[in-house]
């Protein structure tokens, strides 16, 4: 029996030694590409001296791959606990700043309809000035889908200003920030509100995962999508990893109402609708 209970416990591993366990493994490469690249230095060097030919080399070559190797060894040390409450009721509001969304809107609110979640879900949009059909389309809209929505305008220039005036109008503990042009996963709301719930108390806020949608159109939005993955996912898996996380996005993040009203909002600056 006793055998049996320590196959099934997994060891684990504190943040702290993960990061040094990276570091040192990078290290060892940068080392190891070093004592390789030693030929080609020498040779670089004899036609720019050896100064400028480290230099090259090591923006060329080092710290990328001290980079490459760490972010590598970083993300095969990630091991996710399992969550608890897969399944939560917690009531969310979801606020959005729009302004000229008339043709994107409708099928924005239809993709909320659609979640796949256990608990209420009201939708607070906030209208920043727009010259088009915004607010009529999303009107009509919600009726037809039978959500719980509230429509409010901000006529002062600026998402920042039509966020701080949703923040105003929220009754909910927690509230997801969605672009107008965001459509949301079928379990999308479940799997953020889950985040939270099973994280430490201190934890205040949840960036969600966003994808590129016509990524198989043509080359520019693959690439894109390739960006998304090499750049943006990757970087984010490590901040978590590391209990670091920097950047919340707009396009879709959850988070703790009190905490965002305490700090006193979103500020108006370039990147207002990131946390």
């Amino acid at each position: 029996m006793a055998v049996s209970i320590l196959k099934r416990k997994k060891l684990y591993i504190p943040v702290m030694v993960k990061f040094w366990i990276s570091i040192a493994i990078s290290s060892l490469w940068v080392i190891f590409s070093i004592i390789v690249a030693r030929p080609w230095l020498y040779n670089l060097s004899e036609f720019i001296g050896f100064i400028p030919a480290l230099l090259i080399i090591t923006f060329v070559a080092f710290a990328p791959g001290f980079l490459v190797a760490f972010v590598s060894v970083s993300l095969l040390l990630d091991r996710q606990p399992k969550l608890r409450n897969k399944n939560p009721n917690d009531p969310i509001t979801i606020l959005i700043a729009a302004r000229n969304e008339e043709e994107r809107i409708e099928e924005t609110l239809k993709y909320i309809k659609k979640q796949n979640y256990r608990g209420k879900i009201n939708v607070i949009l906030v209208d920043n000035n727009s010259t088009d059909k915004t607010i009529e389309v999303a009107r009509i809209a919600a009726k037809n889908l039978n959500l719980d929505i509230s429509i409010l305008e901000e006529k002062k220039k600026g998402k920042s200003n039509a966020l701080n005036k949703g923040l105003k109008h929220i009754k909910t503990p927690l509230f997801i920030t969605l672009d107008a042009d965001t459509l949301l996963h079928g379990d999308a709301i479940k799997n953020i509100v889950t985040r939270i719930k099973n994280s430490r108390e201190d934890v205040c806020a949840v960036a969600g995962h966003v994808l590129v949608r016509n990524s198989r159109k043509n080359l520019l939005s693959k690439l894109q999508e390739w960006d998304y993955f090499l750049g943006i996912t990757s970087i984010k898996k490590i901040q978590a990893l590391y209990q670091g996380t920097l950047v919340a996005q707009g396009a879709f993040s959850l988070y703790k109402t009190e905490v965002v009203r305490e700090v006193g909002g979103w500020p108006n600056a370039i990147g207002e609708d990131i946390v």
